[in-house]
């Protein structure tokens, strides 16, 4: 009897490609791992391939092949985190509440991270691309998320009051209140959702 099964060396040919494929992805995760991690402790120009390779355990070789160098590393980096920040910033348009939760919470989790980066974008291009780029998405989250306090309203206004909720919500608002004041997150929460709050009831807006 005849079957539809594809013949043995094939069948482990494509086990063996799978193999790698998922070995390859690994082993970039472990290289965007250890310079994540770089990031987050030593300044940009300090960070060598070769330091990457050994907490990645692997060669420098490596790490050009996959991303070319440390714009590349940088750049994959960023993506990824823009990735988690638009997942942790889901919010229904026009919940006020949620959107000052789930700011703040983003903050918390990568607002020193990012604020360290942002100290160092006029010195390299590759951190200016990306901070630009964020400031882009943070400004498309205020128009997603505020988008029924914003109907009705004609270019000069709404284009205020998006400047507006942008400063309310802004890395530079957290870090004030989180950082430099050394407020609670409940007092950052309370006093963001004030400033939203006067925006939305500016009629001069």
């Amino acid at each position: 009897m005849k079957t539809n099964a594809a013949p043995a060396p094939k069948r482990k040919r494509a086990y063996r490609q799978g193999a790698r494929a998922v070995a390859a992805e690994q082993t970039a995760s472990r290289i965007l791992d250890a310079f994540d991690q770089r990031l987050a402790t030593d300044w940009y120009d300090e960070i060598t391939l070769e330091q990457i390779a050994k907490d990645a355990e692997v060669t420098a070789q490596t790490v050009i092949r996959r991303f070319g160098g440390k714009e590349g590393l940088f750049e994959a980096v960023w993506m990824r985190h823009s990735k988690e920040i638009e997942n942790r910033r889901r919010v229904e348009p026009g919940d006020i509440d949620g959107a000052v939760r789930v700011i703040v919470e983003d903050y918390e989790a990568m607002g020193d991270l990012v604020w360290r980066s942002l100290a160092q974008e006029d010195r390299f291009p590759a951190i200016k691309a990306m901070a630009d780029l964020g400031r882009r998405h943070h400004r498309g989250w205020i128009e997603q998320a505020f988008a029924p306090f914003l109907k009705g309203l004609g270019a000069p206004e709404r284009k205020m009051r998006i400047d507006q909720l942008v400063t309310a919500t802004d890395l530079y608002t957290w870090k004030l209140i989180r950082r430099d004041m050394g407020r609670s997150i409940t007092h950052v929460r309370s006093l963001m959702r004030a400033l939203i709050e006067g925006v939305l009831n500016d009629k001069a807006a």
